[in-house]
């Protein structure tokens, strides 16, 4: 079953998830990352660090709606730090807006935190563990039976509250479906494997399906109500007894109501066994190091919870003005203003956990370092063990390659350094000349063939090079430049320039055109045409010249001829005539 939503969309290859993931539950292949159920905890902090908020609690509101229409008695088992995410003064107002929607009847969960503090006295009393850790947090006991089978021995074998209240519940109302209230994910999960309960809501989506029916909660403040008798006592706890209940009177359960606050089961002991040094552990970065400590002392109870500031904190609380300081101030004064009442313990709350595999492969050795190779690690020395990729070390993400669980692109201080190095070399080999400058026009990046083109081998500024006029234009406007046939004085050569502003980087990319050969054959062709055109034009005026003096003789000859013809026709008719 799905706990979390992952949305692709919306997922920036940030790895941030990765790294906030106590036991690394992201898969992030192809630039996703996507829930690895077998090994996620449900700590829930993954929905709480991404940035793109792609990722979300799988939301069941639709499927307690509709148990509620179909079950006659739904019961709501509220843990106790709904005072903190609702800002409530005493219990009667959440029961009267659970039972506006729907719910038979809701009660406190801290009912079943007094049972489990009461089993945990009994076994401690027996002397049996070295160390003892609570188990209240089921993500801290997912954790446990996963990635710390060496500290099973010490996990209490005690049920949760929600599920010994559950049992509670059950016992008192057979008939009942139990739906368990509060800010925490892993529950939904817990709740599910139980057997015992219906379902889990968190706060958030409990305030949604108020908002859908219309309800709203009002707090009515409560003053400290007067202890009850002992007589009044003894008569409530013989009532509970007669229903075939063990019962437990007094502090005890007053105090369980501190179970949402760090220290809370410390505090909720009316009396310490004797033999153990008692400690308080949050959040889930310090609890792999937290149970690996443990192994190596004696006589300490831990208690842990995976939430930093415990389950007032909880991924899916009601985050308030006054953050974790207030809901511990909520939490103390609510302990404070109500009266100890008679909790009903059970004797079939213990549970025993087991070990848990997640399915992953442990990879040889041998094939640890062909990934390791793949990204230029060769040596001890080579490996950064940086966590930009989101994994502790290099070694770590090497194992989540082999096992799918990531790609070697993700190793970023490699990818940079092979970028930058193919950038170098596409830079430096480059046909045309490439010059990156800041805003002020200084240079910070020149590649050979600009340095040829300009004259110059370590130019500081582009005015350096040539006239900056172009370059303060596209850095004023934003747009490309473009200047064609630009002659660099120094060389005497000829370049087309363009000049294209990075808006991001805030730097101008100018990129130079040799075009010398051309401009140097265009003005040779140039001058091959002027010299064709002045030898075409005195051929012509040769030519003119010439065929002006030939009709010149031609005409003489003509007019020659035509006299000489006239005068022997005329010697001929004279002569005729005798």
């Amino acid at each position: 079953m799905l706990y979390l939503d992952f949305q692709k969309a919306n997922c920036k290859n940030c790895y941030k998830c990765l790294r906030a993931c106590p036991v690394k539950a992201i898969d992030a292949q192809g630039g996703q990352a996507k829930i690895i159920e077998s090994r996620c905890i449900l700590c829930g902090h993954c929905t709480q660090v991404c940035p793109r908020n792609a990722k979300s609690v799988h939301n069941d509101s639709d499927a307690i709606l509709r148990l509620l229409q179909k079950s006659p008695k739904v019961i709501a088992s509220v843990a106790p730090a709904f005072v903190a995410s609702f800002g409530l003064s005493s219990f009667e107002p959440m029961r009267t807006a659970l039972k506006a929607v729907g719910f038979y009847d809701a009660f406190e969960t801290s009912e079943g935190a007094a049972a489990v503090t009461a089993e945990y006295k009994k076994l401690l009393a027996t002397g049996k563990y070295d160390n003892f850790i609570t188990s209240a947090c089921p993500a801290v006991n997912r954790a446990i039976e996963l990635y710390h089978h060496e500290a099973l021995k010490y996990l209490a074998p005690v049920d949760s509250p929600m599920v010994a209240h559950a049992k509670i519940l059950k016992k008192r109302y057979p008939d009942a479906d139990i739906v368990f209230v509060g800010p925490c994910i892993a529950k939904k999960r817990e709740a599910k494997e139980s057997g015992v309960l219906s379902g889990a809501l968190t706060f958030e989506e409990l305030i949604a399906i108020l908002a859908q029916k219309g309800v709203e909660i009002v707090d009515a403040p409560t003053t400290v109500a007067p202890k009850k008798s002992a007589k009044a006592t003894a008569v409530k706890a013989a009532d509970v007894a007669a229903e075939g209940e063990v019962a437990a009177v007094g502090e005890t359960t007053l105090k369980a109501k501190y179970y949402p606050i760090s220290r809370g089961i410390i505090k909720s002991f009316d009396e310490f066994p004797d033999g153990y040094e008692y400690i308080a552990v949050d959040g889930v970065s310090r609890l792999d190091q937290a149970i690996k400590d443990l192994l190596s002392v004696k006589h300490v109870f831990l208690e842990i919870n995976a939430c930093e500031g415990a389950c007032v904190n909880g991924p899916c609380s009601i985050k308030r003005a006054g953050g974790s300081v207030e809901a511990n101030v909520k939490v103390r004064n609510y302990v404070s203003s109500v009266p100890a009442d008679v909790v009903p313990v059970y004797p079939d709350i213990s549970k025993a956990f087991k070990p848990k595999k997640a399915g992953d492969r442990e990879p040889a050795e041998d094939e640890i370092k062909a990934v390791l190779a793949s990204t230029g690690k060769h040596c001890e020395a080579d490996e950064l063990n940086c966590g930009a990729c989101g994994y502790s070390t290099c070694r770590e993400k090497a194992w989540a390659v082999i096992n799918g669980y990531a790609e070697v692109e993700m190793c970023v201080p490699y990818m940079r350094e092979k970028a930058e190095s193919m950038g170098s070399v596409i830079i430096e080999n480059s046909p045309n000349g490439i010059i990156v400058c800041g805003d002020d026009l200084s240079i910070s990046e020149i590649n050979r063939k600009a340095q040829a083109m300009i004259g110059i081998s370590s130019p500081e500024y582009i005015f350096d090079c040539f006239d900056p006029t172009a370059a303060f234009k596209a850095a004023d406007s934003g747009k490309p430049v473009h200047v064609e046939k630009l002659k660099i004085d120094k060389t005497g050569k000829y370049v087309d320039m363009m000049i294209v502003p990075l808006e991001k980087e805030k730097a101008l990319l100018v990129v130079l055109t040799d075009i010398t050969e051309k401009v140097n054959y265009d003005e040779e062709l140039s001058k091959v045409k002027r010299d064709t055109l002045a030898v075409t034009d005195t051929v012509i005026e040769k030519q003119m010249r010439v065929a002006q003096e030939i009709a010149s003789l031609l005409g003489e000859t003509t007019a020659e001829t035509k006299v000489a013809l006239l005068k022997l026709k005329a010697a001929m008719i004279d002569g005729g005539s005798d």
